[in-house]
């Protein structure tokens, strides 16, 4: 799927979050605290959608060290003692100018690894307030950010290895789970 070394993350009645709900704030406690108890990093991602249905997606600068000059949702590692909640609104702010409205339902959750390091990753449907159409990208990190509608799912494979295809599939997902709304 284009993440080395992946495998599902949690369990079945460990207590964590479910692919497909909305988490509880206890169920994503459980989630970061297995992250810290399994020695992995905790990776959050905001996969942002619009009252249109789209979904939020951002250019990485060519000089990233991880799919650089790839299309990528909103996100990264929480920094020390942030649970998944405050990681992913603290990212929505550097990333993008918005502050996080509201958590839906968990998309993907999975191990991988990356340079050595093992991490564990967390990707939901979010909300935000701001203007929508004026993101303020992170310096640096981003070059590009746009709205993509379900028909352009395409443009998330460019600049990526063949079997890369990671960030297509959860915002893939993103978009079903959006149309089983109605």
């Amino acid at each position: 799927m284009g993440r080395a070394d992946e495998a599902p993350a949690v369990a079945a009645g460990d207590g964590g979050p479910v692919i497909g709900r909305a988490p509880t704030p206890a169920q994503l406690r459980a989630f970061a605290a297995g992250a810290r108890r399994d020695r992995r990093r905790l990776v959050v991602g905001a996969l942002i959608h619009d009252p249109a249905g789209r979904i939020f997606v951002q250019r990485r600068s060519l000089r990233r060290a991880l799919y650089p000059g790839c299309w990528d949702v909103v996100g990264g590692h929480a920094e020390a003692g942030e649970g998944v909640a405050e990681a992913l609104a603290r990212e929505v702010r550097e990333e993008t100018g918005w502050t996080l409205a509201a958590l839906e339902e968990v998309v993907e959750i999975l191990d991988w690894e990356a340079g050595g390091e093992a991490k564990r990753e967390i990707d939901l449907l979010v909300t935000v307030e701001g203007e929508l159409e004026r993101p303020r990208l992170e310096a640096g990190k981003h070059t590009a950010a746009r709205w993509l509608p379900a028909d352009e799912l395409p443009l998330l494979l460019e600049r990526r290895d063949p079997d890369d295809v990671f960030i297509h599939d959860i915002v893939a997902r993103a978009f079903v789970a959006l149309k089983a709304r109605g």
